[in-house]
């Protein structure tokens, strides 16, 4: 459904009236199950609990948490009673955290038993720290002693509103703070929706972490507009995943790259593939699917991978590749579902067919701006209004995008721009490579040189001579790399996707590469 003049309040609401007894949300992990129903009366505890906090909202209600019952309903419940919500990201470390939690003016922390030596490492280094509340195991949140009342309930939040706040994962500088509303977010699982043609029957699995807008706006968000189910383990395990897509009839589930390639990674029973019958897509985004392993993974498991391509401004989803797989264009995350993509300079430029420039969006999925920095919030539009997505790429004449890589990652070597996309690509075609990323270090010659990062499947070997002869025969000598580090995993961001400027930073120093 078409989410205009809704809210997430609005639509929860709907649901529990129109479809009470259907089935919303499973926690695999503790078995609890809630209808539609059930939820709404869950979700108006969170709401009576946060009123009589006695908070505001113009600060955001903050969460350390992991995923799982509590995460869910702080997500969903803040938003309903019209508070901001901030899901705080426990891998960015104490530093990260603490600027954050301040920038943020947070001033209650909800901290999962296993983040509260973080929080407090954060917290330490504020003056103003806020009150940290500690949950309870998943299956009984701190809520559970509220009692609906819809005298506390009053407040109607309009989708102008402010609902979301979240943090780019800042390679680069601080982290910003990225303001959505509940006409975006809700937009965002439109989008999603539309893309791949979700209705009350789906179900879907979400093992992305609930403080990243991948899991936000296309698991929560999607399935919230489509009145569809949501299976929530507290993170991903590889080796219950599949039992929790047979178990929980799940139809389709969105993941990472990285994912994938660690379930190509675990030994399988030979009847999954037969048990798999009710999937109907598995979803990639986040970070670029390579071919190779799109196509191995679609072989051995016999389900449908559609690669997309979503970012945290845009509430996530802004391409997708078409669900009839005949329609795919492996290497690209699609066309344009619910918003509009374009290809152009910084002042607007529209380019050719073929020509490479950056990846524009609009729509309102589009985030209202960055919090306490409207000079980045200026800078991140073009004059007339298009989002700089600061993704370099083309499109061909059927509306696909191809993305060659990043504004800030294009390796120079000797003048000459080389992809890091390109590069990857080809070191994914070795058997033996899980993880790939080319980046740029300091070269006297030609300014910069290529280099690239390779993480082996545990237990195999990847000879640097055969990954050299496959990168020449492929690229040049010119474009191939010419050193070549190996690691156990490669730094990844919240997304999951791998961060080549710290790669590139921590090469650059010769001390680091003895």
């Amino acid at each position: 459904m078409n989410p205009a003049g809704h809210t997430i309040r609005s639509l929860i609401d709907q649901h529990a009236e129109s479809i009470p007894e259907q089935q919303y949300v499973v926690y695999p992990d503790s078995g609890s199950k809630y209808t539609w129903k059930e939820f709404q009366a869950r979700i108006q505890s969170v709401t009576c609990y946060l009123s009589g906090k006695g908070l505001t909202r113009d600060v955001p209600v903050a969460g350390l948490l992991g995923n799982g019952q509590t995460a869910l309903e702080l997500f969903l419940g803040g938003m309903y009673g019209g508070f901001q919500v901030f899901l705080a990201n426990p891998l960015s470390g104490r530093d990260i955290l603490a600027y954050v939690i301040e920038h943020s003016d947070t001033r209650i922390l909800f901290t999962a038993p296993q983040y509260e030596e973080l929080a407090e490492q954060a917290l330490s280094q504020l003056s103003n720290k806020p009150e940290i509340i500690l949950t309870q195991p998943d299956n009984l949140p701190v809520w559970d002693k509220a009692v609906p009342d819809e005298k506390v309930i009053t407040h109607l939040p309009q989708p102008e509103e402010k609902a979301l706040l979240i943090y780019t994962s800042g390679t680069t500088g601080r982290p910003k703070g990225v303001i959505h509303t509940h006409e975006s977010l809700l937009y965002g699982g439109w989008n999603t929706e539309v893309a791949h043609e979700l209705t009350p029957a789906d179900n879907s699995l979400c093992v992305l972490p609930l403080y990243h807008i991948n899991a936000q706006a296309v698991s929560v968000m999607g399935t919230l507009v489509s009145s569809s189910g949501l299976v929530m383990p507290q993170r991903f395990q590889a080796s219950k995943f599949w039992s929790w897509v047979i178990d929980e009839e799940c139809t389709w589930f969105s993941v990472v790259p990285t994912i994938l390639s660690y379930l190509m990674n675990v030994e399988e029973d030979d009847k999954l593939k037969s048990q798999l019958n009710n999937v109907r897509f598995g979803r990639s985004a986040s970070a670029a699917l390579p071919p190779a392993l799109h196509k191995a993974f679609e072989a051995r498991f016999g389900l449908i991978i559609v690669e997309t391509m979503g970012i945290t401004e845009t509430a996530a989803p802004l391409l997708s590749n078409p669900l009839d797989p005949k329609l795919h264009k492996l290497g690209s995350p699609g066309i344009a579902y619910g918003n509009k993509v374009r290809i152009a300079d910084a002042e607007g430029t529209v380019a050719s067919t073929g020509e490479e420039s950056e990846v524009q969006v609009r729509g309102r999925n589009v985030m209202q701006g960055y919090l306490k920095n409207p000079d980045a919030t200026k800078d991140a539009f073009t004059p007339d209004g298009w989002y700089r997505t600061g993704d370099l790429g083309k499109m061909d004449s059927d509306g696909y995008v191809f993305v060659t890589g990043r504004l800030k990652e294009l390796i120079i070597k000797g003048g000459e721009n080389i992809s890091p996309r390109e590069i990857d690509d080809v070191l994914y075609r070795h058997k033996s490579v899980m993880e790939a990323a080319a980046f740029p270090l300091p070269d006297d010659n030609y300014g910069q040189t290529v280099a690239a990062a390779i993480a082996r499947r545990p237990g195999e070997n990847v000879d640097e001579m055969e990954l050299r002869k496959l990168c020449t025969e492929s690229i040049g000598e010119y474009r191939a790399p010419s050193q070549y580090f190996f690691l156990d995993e490669l730094p990844k961001g919240p997304s999951g996707k791998i961060q080549r400027l710290k790669l590139a930073d921590k090469f650059s120093d010769p001390k680091q590469q003895i």
